[in-house]
């Protein structure tokens, strides 16, 4: 029997020669209902693409975040969201009451004043990043040079960890993110290295706190050491690799749109059209509940896919443009409800500070080779570029 016998849909995996986001989205928000499918890894799952249906999967309190409930979908075995025994104070795979004390002791620290009070240091990291990029002749690598260390760099100063261990959290990062190209073994691995650096950076901050944010989560005394371990492996990841994607996609998006280049709506239209966290938001229905006029069980998994949402025409006209002239503020980019995320001033700040400085220092930049022959990630949950030629 085929899986078309049955009623279930293929999963849409990334391909390098299929476009992104992939077209069947448009077809699924087409159809009545959701649309069921099967994870790679065989957890089946409904998988929601239309902006409304997405919003209501992320909002309502009858649909978990929690990986331990029956029925959680997960898109590896270890690539998934980790259960509180396995990665404690991973507080995206927790629900409101839990997940609200971590969000109160965080959210200080990722507000609108905390991000315009880093915007020096941001600036200077942006700035010795680019002199370094321009002293080595007139090309470079731009995803390797630019894109990905700012980002780490930046969050591991905000942390308190030191910069020289920057190629350490990169290269366990970029295993983790990876589905196809790594195994099972090698991110769990990649998971216990993370977690015993980080109990030591913790261990030595209790003793020798600084002005950093493991230092003051310790003193403020709201999370338990153990927890912070978690927490800080998952502001680690998410601040950096998913920043680094966006930063070197829309480079090239706004090389081939140069008339955006300088204005400050691109930013929001850029994380809208490029969606790189399309696969992140895995959720469980823990009671019956209709969404989309589609019934979905209790113990059912269900994906919102980001990209899909962000390219639905009942909400976005002409979504398949880029157009920073339209109102791009109800995009879903960075979830939506409870588990929005945090970070999400400092990605636009990070964003906002690598274009501006980088197009008024090298108004010649140009890519290094034809767009065709860009190579994306099409192999992790995470969507992206590996590397990014450009010359000047």
């Amino acid at each position: 029997m085929t899986i078309q016998d049955t009623g279930v849909t293929e999963f849409p995996v990334r391909k390098p020669d299929v476009p992104f986001p992939p077209p069947q989205y448009a077809d699924f928000r087409d159809r009545d209902g959701l649309v069921r499918s099967v994870l790679p890894t065989g957890c089946p799952v409904w998988l929601v693409t239309r902006h409304e249906d997405v919003r209501t999967v992320l909002t309502d309190r009858r649909i978990s975040s929690n990986p331990s409930r029956p029925g959680f979908p997960n898109v590896a075995v270890t690539g998934g969201v980790p259960r509180q025994d396995q990665i404690p104070g991973w507080f995206v795979g927790l629900d409101p009451p839990e997940h609200d004390r971590f969000r109160k002791a965080l959210i200080p620290e990722f507000s609108v004043r905390r991000v315009r009070e880093w915007q020096p240091t941001i600036q200077s990291i942006v700035d010795e990043q680019i002199d370094a990029m321009l002293a080595k002749g007139d090309s470079a690598e731009l995803v390797a040079e630019l894109a990905l260390p700012v980002p780490s760099l930046v969050i591991s100063t905000i942390l308190g960890v030191p910069p020289i261990d920057r190629d350490f959290f990169e290269s366990r990062t970029k295993t983790l993110v990876s589905v196809q190209t790594t195994t099972e073994a090698e991110r769990d691995v990649a998971v216990r290295e993370l977690l015993r650096y980080l109990e030591r950076l913790i261990a030595l901050k209790q003793k020798r706190p600084g002005d950093d944010l493991v230092s003051r989560l310790l003193a403020n005394g709201n999370l338990e050491p153990r927890e912070l371990t978690g927490v800080v492996m998952l502001l680690l990841i998410a601040g950096h690799e998913t920043t680094a994607n966006n930063i070197a996609l829309g480079v090239v998006t706004l090389l081939g749109n140069p008339r955006w280049i300088g204005d400050s709506r691109a930013v929001d239209e850029l994380l809208r059209y490029h969606s790189v966290a399309d696969l992140v938001a895995l959720r469980v229905a823990v009671e019956d509940v209709e969404v989309g006029g589609q019934l979905v069980k209790a113990g059912e998994g269900i994906m919102p896919l980001i990209a899909g949402a962000n390219r639905d025409d009942r909400n976005f006209g002409c979504p398949e443009d880029f157009d920073p002239g339209r109102s791009t503020r109800n995009h879903v980019a960075f979830g939506y409800g409870v588990h929005q995320c945090l970070g999400q001033n400092l990605v636009r700040a990070e964003m906002e500070i690598v274009y501006r400085t980088l197009f008024e220092r090298v108004p010649t930049l140009a890519l290094d080779t034809t767009p065709d022959l860009l190579r994306f990630k099409h192999d992790g949950t995470l969507f992206g570029l590996h590397t990014l030629p450009v010359r000047w």
